[in-house]
């Protein structure tokens, strides 16, 4: 392929009519586009992506065109550049991709409907209309839908309706915007909507699958976020209105489609009566993400997809920031702190992976920028320790100068942190440089050496990794005095240890809050200072510290088998962020054990004995006015009690759900999931097995569905576990949106995996044509690769995968993934005994 040159430079848009006619039981549509713009020369390109094209006029006269398929382009030859106004017919299928303009599919009484919706993000506006399908290449657009339109349907866009003529749906001219925020969809929709304190008419909308109540839970959060945003941004939500449409297929978990966003049902639509807390703060922050986006990408939107960051790293950021500010009982901020950052503290650790900031031109390679752990969790890290250093004054201020010199238009990181540096009075882009530019992240060592209390930084990786002589500009956040609050060497001493041990009067930590981006290494005197004051430290630093070491572990710079005799220290906590922290920190301990051998009884009576007192505390079920720590920290528990075998526990579990037999959806929320998987791996049956099959294809409630998903998959049965990969296939039973879930659920099953390696090797053309251009794809690889463990199912990886380096959009993930399974499989070789035995050490 030619060098890849933007068409923007040729051809600047300014303003669209775009008109389409669409025919939901032919599946086409055809289109008249108008583009008026200006022309830098005569030779200018448009994009398009399947589009038959009928003619092209400029300034109302036929001009020669070409079809450049691999460019994904149409090229025009124009009589003089300048000002001109094209005009281009054509026709199109709607996809079954997810992308472009597509039908999704539901049922209501058992009867299949469908309704249409969009998705344009990052480069399939082109699939819908011709146009610059570029982000820099703003304009204004005029809608126009025409379809096979039934009495009492919706339909839907980023404008209000202007007005209805000869079935053509006219809607208001948007404001300047960047082509893959454009969005519309009609069919048979509910919605319940408010309007904000400034007017602002907020609406939440779905299919009527789904109870009306199912609504209330985002009207409310979406109506308080919007309320939110325009406060700290102290910028004014720019649109008439803010619709949210639950689409039932749907490839992202949510797109910011300015006043039209767009969801899966699962991230927008809830039952209010009984979904657990930590799926209610899912959605919660869903949906302030995508609000956030409306100011942070839609008002303002980086120039091109390298600063993809701008967005995604700010609006991920900004979703803890709002939800701790409307509902601030849930402590939202530990929930960034046992999510988003081991996330990113793993991924990171591997060596090839992509800095957040990435140079990239081929559309096939713009959608492998969407690595979750790096742009969105790695980014949002990054902007939480420039939150930290700068405070939320200067933050607020900043901000208010960038919307204000960019509203409307493009801009980029040094945008930014200009804006930052300018309110803070700092050299932010100094700072953050090494942040943005650079993978990977420190590991500080701390020591003393001679007395002295030295600090050190170097590349943490965990895996085969070539030298780095990498250095960042590294927040301490510390608590001895004489530290600096920004450590820029390689290399510190603090002074003498005893003295400074003494001034602190605690034990020396750094990093206190969890705010930066690196790990600490303490030495055998300083952790054992540490851990003799554990009770001391707050939550997050209890959780800091046991991330801290299971990395350290993984990377081998620790032995887990030192690891397993920390873990009483935490296991008293009621802080739900510990006991995640623990129970993950046990749960990595399984990778060093095999199915059903002596090795794993052990492990099995070890989680057995950590989670007997917590699990007498809590019980099965919610209590009146327990805490959220509780109610999250039950499904954890209950799980390694589960995974320990307790007798008294599988029982009562299944007495559990003996009593909710006749309706599952009624078992409480936060546990309901491990109740029936519980049921299906003791006590199940074909007849179980049909029954919650035919449950997953009846029932509209995600939340039940995912817990259907999970139980299903872990049967051990064989023949069962074949008639699931059968399913894999049906997107009747399983949509192509959810089989990466149900993928996992069957490869992470031991009884399971080999025929889920089997299907997907067998019918990866298959694959890659239902869900290959979408921007998830490529987890399907990250999803094996977390799994295996063995030498054999590496080679067998590298079988299969090495021949596909080749392929855009795959490459870096198959190299980091080859790593992340060599650097396991070297680790289990290497620990596997001196692990196995400290955990049986532990139970006698």
């Amino acid at each position: 392929m030619a060098a890849l040159t933007h068409f923007y430079q040729a051809f600047q848009p300014s303003h669209y009519n775009v008109y389409l006619d669409i025919n939901r039981e032919t599946k086409q549509f055809g289109g008249t586009t108008t583009i008026t713009g200006t022309a830098t020369t005569t030779n200018i390109a448009i994009h398009q992506k399947d589009l038959q094209i009928g003619s092209v006029k400029a300034d109302g006269k036929d001009v020669p065109f070409t079809m450049d398929v691999p460019a994904d382009a149409i090229r025009i030859t124009l009589p003089e550049s300048g000002e001109v106004t094209l005009e281009i017919t054509y026709t199109a299928p709607l996809t079954d991709t997810m992308m472009g303009i597509y039908p999704s599919y539901y049922q209501v009484d058992g009867v299949k409907k469908q309704i249409i919706g969009t998705q344009f993000e990052t480069n399939f506006a082109r699939q819908a209309f011709p146009s610059i399908d570029e982000p820099e290449a703003k304009a204004t657009f005029d809608l126009a839908i025409k379809f096979d339109e039934q009495p009492g349907e919706t339909v839907l866009s980023n404008m209000p309706e202007n007005h209805v003529d000869n079935g053509v749906h006219y809607f208001d001219t948007t404001v300047r915007m960047s082509t893959y925020l454009v969005a519309f969809a009609f069919g048979d929709l509910q919605s319940k909507q408010t309007k904000t304190k400034s007017g602002v008419q907020v609406g939440v909308f779905g299919t009527k699958a789904h109870p009306a109540k199912d609504l209330d839970f985002a009207l409310d959060i979406a109506k308080r976020s919007i309320e939110f945003f325009e406060d700290f941004y102290q910028t004014p939500y720019p649109l008439p209105h803010s619709w949210q449409l639950a689409l039932p297929d749907f490839s992202a978990g949510a797109m910011e489609n300015w006043g039209l966003v767009t969801y899966r049902e699962a991230y927008l639509l809830l039952d209010p009566d009984n979904t657990s807390m930590s799926v209610k703060q899912v959605v919660a922050t869903v949906i302030a993400h995508e609000l956030a986006h409306q100011w942070f990408g839609d008002l303002v939107t980086m120039k091109w997809w390298d600063d993809l960051w701008l967005n995604e790293s700010f609006a991920n950021m900004m979703e803890y920031v709002a939800i701790d500010a409307i509902e601030p009982d849930w402590h939202i901020w530990e929930t960034f702190q046992t999510s988003d950052v081991p996330a990113a503290l793993q991924r990171d650790a591997t060596d090839g992976v992509q800095s957040v900031h990435v140079q990239v031109e081929n559309p096939a390679e713009i959608d492998a920028l969407f690595d979750a752990a790096i742009v969105y969790a790695k980014g949002a890290r990054m902007l939480v320790m420039v939150r930290a250093l700068i405070g939320d004054d200067a933050l607020r201020a900043g901000l208010k100068a960038y919307f204000a010199a960019h509203q409307f238009g493009n801009a980029t990181g040094a945008d930014l942190w200009a804006a930052l540096g300018e309110a803070s009075g700092m050299d932010i882009g100094g700072i953050m440089q090494s942040w943005l530019e650079q993978p990977g992240y420190p590991v500080v060592n701390a020591a003393i050496v001679d007395g002295q209390l030295t600090l050190s930084q170097e590349q943490f990786f965990i895996g085969d990794h070539h030298a780095s002589t990498r250095k960042w500009q590294i927040p301490l956040n510390s608590n001895a005095p004489d530290a600096p609050a920004i450590m820029t060497e390689k290399t510190l001493t603090l002074g003498d240890y005893a003295a400074l041990r003494e001034a602190i009067g605690a034990p020396f930590r750094l990093n206190i809050g969890h705010n930066s981006h690196f790990i600490v290494k303490y030495d055998d005197t300083l952790m054992a200072d540490i851990l003799d004051h554990v009770d001391e430290l707050d939550a997050i630093d209890q959780l800091q510290l046991l991330q801290a070491q299971r990395l350290l572990a993984d990377g081998n710079q620790i032995s887990y088998a030192d690891v397993v005799p920390l873990l009483p220290h935490f296991t008293g906590s009621h802080a739900n962020v510990v006991i995640d922290g623990w129970v993950t920190v046990a749960t990595n301990l399984k990778k060093f054990v095999t199915a059903d051998s002596p090795e794993e009884a052990h492990l099995r009576q070890l989680f057995d004995q950590l989670s007997a007192e917590q699990m007498h505390r809590l019980g099965l079920t919610p209590k009146a006015g327990e805490s959220n720590d509780d109610q999250l920290s039950r499904p954890d528990i209950l799980s390694a009690a589960l995974y320990g075998q307790n007798a008294d526990t599988i029982a009562a579990v299944h007495d559990l759900f003996v009593a909710h037999r006749s309706d599952l959806t009624t078992l409480p929320a936060d546990i309901r999931g491990l109740v029936i998987a519980n049921e299906v791996k003791h006590f199940g049956s074909a007849e179980l097995f049909d029954q919650l099959l035919a449950a997953y294809r009846d029932s509209s409630n995600a939340s039940f569905k995912g817990n259907l998903v999970g139980a299903l998959t872990g049967t051990p049965d064989q023949a069962l576990i074949a008639r699931l990969i059968d399913a894999f296939e049906d997107a009747d039973t399983i949509k192509p949106q959810d089989l990466r879930g149900w993928f996992r659920g069957v490869l992470a099953n031991d009884a399971g995996q080999q025929a889920a390696w089997d299907w997907i090797r067998n019918d990866w053309a298959w694959l890659e044509k239902t869900v290959g251009g979408d921007m998830e794809f490529t987890t399907y690889i990250t999803v094996i690769a977390g799994i295996f463990k063995t030498p054999e199912r590496l080679q067998e990886f590298k079988t299969f995968f090495e021949p596909k380096l080749q392929t855009p959009g795959l490459t870096r993930e198959i190299k980091m993934d080859i790593n992340v399974i060599s650097s396991r499989v070297a680790l289990i070789e290497a620990e596997k005994a001196a692990v196995n035995a400290a955990v049986a050490d532990f139970i006698q």
